[in-house]
């Protein structure tokens, strides 16, 4: 009878630990960087591989000078290029950068942390696949923190995000369009315009959970996109069971 009342506590315990979701929980405690190192060039991790610094959180940047406000960068003006299947890791990204991070393929953001963001903080420019964005955080975006121009899906877990235009867009006016889904989970919002925008032309989701939105002005913002550089023009916002799936349960200030 012991036997098997201990048999089953430990298989209860077992399906609650379990759900790694429960036990996320964005933080505005960032580390601190012990030291910096300025770029020539971007940083290419190999596919499938793994780059962790020799110490944790050092900050990467492309030296003085390298932001130049909301003008476009290529792959060149990244700090770092994540081919295939490829992990960032214990990373800061400084102020002093065009470009931080660009996907090439579908990658993992595991306690990326990027101070001052120029023009985009992570580009994902993935055919198909997921991409994840694990704890971490963002501050000061004028405009877009994870840009979307590929397919697929992008997963964002217990992020914090400050002073920001979009925490994610599905491109709006890419030459190439795609139907893409982001799922938001324990991220933690501060001071923003919008948390999620999407094409529902396209057949775009946004699926929110757990999340704390403080001064934040739109959650989802639904915009009708298009595929000739065209300003994509809004189509509706908040939660509406098909594009925007959320409940005002699932958000709280």
């Amino acid at each position: 009878m012991f036997t098997r009342q201990f048999f089953a506590l430990v298989v209860v315990g077992t399906l609650v630990l379990a759900d790694p979701v429960e036990k996320r929980a964005a933080t505005n405690v960032w580390p601190t960087a012990p030291k910096t190192s300025s770029l020539s060039k971007p940083i290419t991790v190999a596919a499938g591989a793994t780059f962790t610094p020799p110490t944790a959180y050092i900050r990467y940047d492309r030296g003085s000078g390298a932001c130049n406000d909301q003008a476009e960068g290529g792959d060149a003006d990244a700090v770092f290029l994540l081919e295939e299947g490829a992990t960032l890791k214990n990373v800061i990204i400084g102020a002093n950068q065009a470009e931080g991070v660009h996907c090439l393929g579908s990658c993992t953001l595991d306690h990326v942390y990027f101070e001052d963001v120029c023009e985009d903080a992570v580009t994902i420019k993935q055919k198909s696949g997921i991409s994840r964005i694990n704890y971490g955080g963002a501050k000061h975006a004028s405009d877009k923190v994870i840009q979307h121009n590929g397919g697929g899906k992008v997963i964002i877990n217990s992020f914090y995000v400050e002073d920001f235009g979009k925490l994610y867009r599905s491109c709006g006016n890419c030459g190439t369009q795609y139907k893409r889904e982001v799922e938001i989970n324990d991220v933690w919002a501060v001071k923003g315009s919008v948390l999620a925008g999407i094409n529902s032309n396209y057949g775009d989701t946004a699926k929110i959970r757990r999340t704390k939105a403080t001064s934040v002005s739109t959650i989802c913002q639904r915009f009708n996109g298009n595929n000739n550089g065209g300003e994509p023009t809004k189509a509706g916002s908040g939660p509406d069971s098909t594009y925007c799936l959320y409940t005002t349960a699932d958000i709280t200030s």
